[in-house]
């Protein structure tokens, strides 16, 4: 995958960096068959997006808050609604092994604020967000 030229301007202790060196690692998932509104009290604890496994653990889906909020919208209940009735089936995802250049190129281009990151199998092992790049980098000016 092609980087932008101003990222080879990263510390070097910061680009030897991997997804797995920085994801959370204890994330809240649901089902599919989770309802709206529990994970609506996910995202109150401050979960912006719940991934949706299978019984696998396999990455199935995510619902964001955006998804409940577009409910909100059509008057629907949340506890009417299931979270394979409103996920998000193609789910961008990243391997815990990409480097920090990988992952900046796919949050900013697909304007995501965090990702699911998944093993070979296609099963959760965690999530990483903006903020996580963020501060490893500042992390690694002051070593």
């Amino acid at each position: 995958m092609a980087h932008p030229d101003p990222l080879k301007t990263l510390l070097p202790e910061f680009d030897r960096l991997t997804v797995a060196d920085i994801m959370e690692t204890d994330v809240q998932t649901g089902h599919p068959h989770t309802k709206a509104d529990v994970l609506g009290s996910f995202m109150i604890e401050g979960f912006g997006g719940v991934p949706i496994v299978d019984q696998q653990q396999r990455l199935v889906g995510i619902v964001t808050e955006f998804d409940l909020l577009s409910l909100l919208d059509r008057g629907l209940e949340l506890g009417d609604v299931t979270a394979e009735d409103l996920m998000t089936r193609e789910v961008v995802r990243v391997s815990p092994d990409i480097d920090m250049r990988t992952l900046i190129y796919v949050l900013q281009t697909n304007h995501l604020i965090r990702v699911p990151v998944v093993d070979h199998r296609g099963v959760l092992v965690g999530i990483v967000a903006r903020r996580d790049v963020v501060r490893a980098y500042l992390n690694a000016q002051v070593r």
